[in-house]
């Protein structure tokens, strides 16, 4: 059996084997949630939409008041890493806390930030999927609904509870009884021969998967009831990882549309 060794990590404008890599144990991320984070699908040794992710960080980092990562140090962070793994296909996820601080909840006057590169080789699962809908609801109203924080404890506690009911992953409703996404992905449906998904106000994360389809006219936003959901036509996870047909949302089966699930994958990771 072959045994491969781990890919190395990019730190703070280092390259570095994932053995000797170091996180402050006062970081704030690591103590605190207190960051974002992107993942990035890795095709031809490319990141795909790569812009993208980066936008959304920058207006992530506003968001939170975290200083605004520089986007052609991150670029070159990611050339970097792409090269010194070989990585042909799998995904990178780019990690940026507000770095080290004292104990409490208020940051230092001076920030340093953490910002770290990892890579994986494994690519995301892309077979049908089995939802049930979570007792956990996702806050609408909240600004870490809109941005990817390291805080994902109710997307954890979610999924978590899906696997005890034996599906594979949860549908989060929103505090009015609206549908927001799945615990990590965009949630897309088919209704009335149109792939809709649920406003960014109804506490979708405005996913870089979605806003490519958006872009290009093929789906479009429309509030969402549970009941819209166990009556359409397919159902879709999404994102920048992988596109799924849901094959069962709580125990009831949903057709199937491969030729749309097709048109999607062509569109979102060509």
């Amino acid at each position: 059996m072959t045994v491969m060794a781990p890919l190395p990590v990019w730190l703070n404008g280092r390259l570095l084997p994932a053995g000797q890599a170091r996180i402050d144990p006062a970081d704030r991320g690591f103590l605190l949630g207190d960051g974002l984070f992107e993942t990035m699908r890795v095709s031809s040794g490319h990141v795909m939409h790569f812009d993208r992710h980066m936008r959304r960080l920058a207006e992530g980092a506003t968001i939170l008041m975290l200083p605004v990562p520089d986007r052609a140090r991150l670029a070159a962070a990611v050339d970097e890493m792409l090269a010194a793994c070989a990585l042909g296909a799998g995904s990178l996820r780019l990690t940026c806390t507000r770095g080290p601080g004292p104990r409490g909840l208020l940051p230092p006057a001076e920030i340093a930030p953490t910002v770290l590169v990892t890579a994986s080789a494994t690519i995301a699962p892309q077979g049908p999927v089995r939802l049930v809908t979570s007792p956990y609801r996702r806050d609408e109203d909240s600004v870490l609904s809109r941005v990817k924080s390291l805080n994902y404890l109710p997307s954890i506690l979610a999924r978590m509870d899906a696997g005890r009911h034996g599906a594979d992953d949860a549908v989060l409703l929103n505090r009015g009884g609206y549908v927001a996404e799945t615990s990590a992905s965009t949630l897309v449906a088919c209704i009335d021969g149109q792939p809709v998904t649920p406003p960014v106000s109804d506490g979708a994360l405005p996913g870089t998967a979605r806003g490519v389809l958006v872009d290009a006219g093929l789906l479009h936003i429309r509030r969402m009831t549970p009941d819209m959901l166990r009556g359409a036509e397919a159902l879709f996870t999404l994102n920048s990882l992988c596109a799924r047909e849901v094959a069962m949302l709580d125990g009831h089966e949903i057709p199937r549309r491969p030729d749309l699930l097709a048109t999607l994958r062509a569109c979102v990771h060509p």
